[in-house]
């Protein structure tokens, strides 16, 4: 199949997004489809058309930074525009858009131009977001805004893929009616096995035996990383020498930065930025003891596949997409989003080998569960259904001309 995916956001920009569309390329490459990314341009460069070393055909349209948040990009209208008849005379059997932005209004765009069906994943939960980017307007207001945009982009599409059950119920909450199928992006598991906690632990000057934490997320607020630093503040009277290590970035750093000194937690915690998915990000989560997450927004939480495959202990909240993540699995401990009930779990984990073993041991077990390779595999029947209901649906034209 001949598959074009439109998007507002996608690497250098690093984040579930960015990780999800490229999880779908490439395991629909490997399945021997053709695949097309329309993503922003974030450099200074002309629009440009490079392959990337899996052979997924990326191409980059002029954007702006959006003032509000500047790690991201607005694609210029004019390029849009000029986007449209340069893609519309390719023959592409399916439209999938990821974000609901400009892509979004490209697809629209595209699939009333082409007769392609058009499919759309709901990544993000907006409603949860919106108030975070625009904090001078109510919070009922941007509420209502994100419930109200989202009613009338996502019936503008022939089918929503939803990361989890739990989404599906607020969309319909929102009155959203477009036909859905649940898929998970999944994890591509050959990319997360191995890792060397103690070479990044010596690399970086970590004691072997130092209790440590470890949390791998986008820094901002609606993360919950100001959550989980209040929790590493109430175990260092028991655990003085714990280590927090969070590897990430994002417009939150620098609020977070400031708040690890007000807790007096300068020698507990310490900031990696955004470490290569190859290797160091392997080695930073195996030097956990723990991997802890409190994010109350996730949509699917791809990090805590990714702890599972690794074989490192979680403590987590399960809320929204995580809930799905989690229900029945056995490498994890709940928790709810209290600093008490947390600091308890995390607690029981660091004391007990024996807890953490067991936690471990059985994460690469749970992390199967969410292969790739099966979930994929919903995904292309769901492009052949809908591309076939399409050809089905011009064939009366085709026999009856005017």
């Amino acid at each position: 199949m001949d598959i074009l995916m439109l998007s507002d956001v996608y690497f250098p920009r690093v984040n579930g997004v960015s990780t999800s569309i490229r999880t779908f390329a490439r395991s629909l490459l490997r399945m021997g489809h053709r695949v097309t990314l329309v993503a922003p341009d974030y450099g200074d460069s002309a629009t440009a058309t490079v392959p990337d070393d899996s052979g997924l055909e990326v191409i980059r349209l002029p954007s702006r930074v959006i003032f509000f948040d500047p790690e991201d990009r607005l694609i210029h209208a004019r390029a849009m525009r000029q986007a449209v008849d340069r893609l519309a005379s390719r023959p592409w059997d399916v439209i999938h858009v990821h974000t609901p932005f400009r892509a979004h209004t490209l697809g629209v765009r595209l699939a009333r131009r082409t007769g392609c069906p058009l499919v759309e994943t709901y990544h993000t939960y907006f409603e949860e977001y919106v108030g975070h980017y625009l904090p001078w307007l109510p919070t009922a207001i941007t509420r209502r805004l994100a419930r109200a945009v989202s009613r009338r982009l996502y019936h503008e599409v022939d089918h929503l893929i939803v990361p989890s059950a739990e989404m599906v119920g607020v969309l319909a909450r929102y009155g959203i009616r477009t036909p859905h199928s649940v898929i998970p992006t999944g994890l591509e598991l050959a990319e997360f096995h191995g890792g060397d906690g103690a070479r990044f632990r010596r690399r970086h000057g970590i004691d072997p035996g130092r209790p440590t934490l470890v949390t791998v997320s986008r820094l901002a607020v609606e993360k919950n990383i100001g959550f989980l630093l209040a929790v590493v503040a109430r175990l260092v009277a028991e655990f003085p020498t714990l280590l927090f290590l969070v590897a990430g970035e994002g417009p939150d750093a620098s609020r977070l930065r400031a708040r690890v000194e007000q807790l007096g937690l300068r020698a507990n915690v310490r900031f990696f930025g955004n470490l290569d998915r190859e290797r160091e990000l392997l080695d930073a989560y195996r030097a956990g003891d723990a991997f802890v997450f409190a994010s109350p927004t996730e949509t699917q939480g791809l990090v805590l596949l990714e702890a599972m495959a690794l074989g490192v202990p979680i403590v987590s909240t399960a809320v929204m997409g995580t809930a799905t993540v989690l229900a029945g699995a056995g490498s994890a401990l709940v928790s709810e989003e209290e600093v008490d009930a947390f600091a308890d779990s995390v607690a029981r984990v660091l004391r007990s080998p024996e807890l953490r073993a067991a936690l471990a041991d059985a994460g690469p077990r749970d992390a199967r569960r969410w292969s790739t390779e099966a979930l994929m595999g919903q995904v292309v029947a769901l492009y052949r259904s809908l591309a076939d209901a399409t050809d089905s649906a011009a064939m009366p034209a085709l026999d009856h001309p005017r």
